[in-house]
């Protein structure tokens, strides 16, 4: 590779995903290649501090301009795309990269890749997205509501942009007929699933930062925390959005029970959610309840993880031998729920999607994973065997994309 070309990188304001990128932007970072991230601004400080060098995806290109209202929210970054191509072309030309590589959601790369010629790497956005079914399921969801907006957009990026098939669902079809690169470890996808996503490369969603950082010397769960059962319960951020009442519903159940254990510890996080007057209630003498956390940090001392089974949740808990109890909600995190728990890395909270729960299913889940704690350790251990396998094969994936720009 000639000392000069560059690469760009398109990621949509979701922190999950930029979290899932960082590995690969720290690597292309180390093999000398000029990195440009187009994002979000309250991700610049990260971006420049592993290495790549931050540009404001939005600056005079609001999502809310080219669409506000259409349902389910990433429906809005078609509209951004089909809006905004022709000036995020011209402004990536300037720049003269030689790969555009964007995270599924940021369909933004794919005019830019098209209209520059330029050889697109997709980062695939979650568990075994594979586009025909999952626009198949999206299509029959109640939150369905595609402004006039996006429909337009559709239009545009059929017409003008390389995107014959675009739909208002395009933000899970972006698939790149050239590399696709997969933030799992090959073993959580079937031999027949991984198929779809040919040509694929599996890096996994683990940043080497976090795997060796030093140990903690003050546990989250508490200094007395130590002989207890340290339990960890978050949902993750998008919850908040579509289904907050199945959520608290969940979590009031799941608090009542641990309050009434004197052998429980138990921090809940609202993945950055303001708390309320409901949430508040959440707190118990034993239970508590905090706005955010650092997730790595305090997966490191848990006992049992109860998860909606978000990618990046799920295999930091893997990494750190915790084992799950599977709440899902929506898109892949059913599918991954699923999966974990034929892999045996956990049980689950209830059999129905979202389905009501109450203290006596928490104490039932709780009480598998004690019966089944030492058979869980060894299928996790062998599952962080994978993450750590997948994790050194990254240079194998880097040097692949190296070859598709020399």
């Amino acid at each position: 590779m000639m000392i000069g070309e560059s690469a760009v990188i398109f990621v949509m304001p979701q922190r999950g995903h930029l979290n899932r990128l960082r590995p690969l932007i720290s690597a292309l970072v180390a093999a000398d290649i000029r990195t440009y991230v187009f994002t979000d601004p309250d991700f610049q400080k990260e971006v420049e501090r592993m290495g790549g060098r931050f540009v404001d995806l939005f600056a005079n290109r609001p999502i809310e301009a080219a669409d506000a209202t259409s349902l389910p929210i990433p429906c809005r970054y078609v509209s951004f795309a089909g809006f905004y191509a022709d000036h995020v072309v011209k402004e990536v030309e300037a720049l003269r990269p030689a790969i555009v590589i964007h995270d599924t959601f940021a369909v933004i790369g794919v005019p830019v890749a098209h209209h520059l010629g330029l050889p697109r790497v997709n980062v695939c956005a979650g568990h075994n997205l594979a586009p025909t079914p999952t626009v198949e399921n999206m299509r029959r969801d109640l939150r369905m509501n595609i402004s006039e907006q996006c429909r337009r957009a559709v239009r545009s990026l059929r017409e003008h942009h390389g995107m014959p098939d675009a739909s208002p669902l395009s933000f899970v079809s972006t698939l790149s007929p050239t590399l696709n690169i997969y933030c799992e470890p090959p073993e959580f996808l079937r031999p027949e699933e991984r198929k779809i996503f040919q040509p694929i490369a599996f890096f996994g969603s683990l940043s080497p930062e976090d795997t060796y950082c030093e140990s903690i010397r003050v546990s989250p769960f508490g200094e007395d925390a130590a002989h207890k059962l340290r339990i960890y319960v978050s949902f993750g951020t998008v919850v908040w959005r579509y289904y907050e009442t199945e959520a608290l519903n969940a979590l009031e159940a799941i608090s009542e029970a641990l309050s009434i254990r004197d052998d429980v510890v138990a921090v809940i996080s609202l993945g950055g959610r303001e708390p309320t007057e409901r949430t508040s209630r959440l707190a118990r003498h034993n239970v508590r309840v905090e706005r955010y956390v650092d997730q790595w940090t305090v997966l490191r001392g848990a006992s049992v993880f109860f998860t909606h089974h978000g990618l990046s949740s799920t295999h930091e808990a893997i990494f750190h031998l915790t084992p799950m109890i599977s709440y899902p909600f929506l898109s892949d995190q059913p599918d991954l729920a699923k999966r974990c728990q034929e892999l045996g890395l956990a049980v689950p909270l209830t059999d129905a999607l979202r389905g009501p729960i109450d203290p006596a299913a928490v104490r039932t889940a709780l009480a598998a994973v004690a019966s089944k704690r030492d058979a869980m350790r060894a299928r996790l251990t062998e599952a962080r065997r994978w993450e750590i396998e997948t994790i050194h094969g990254r240079g194998a994936v880097i040097e692949r994309i190296l070859r598709l720009i020399q």
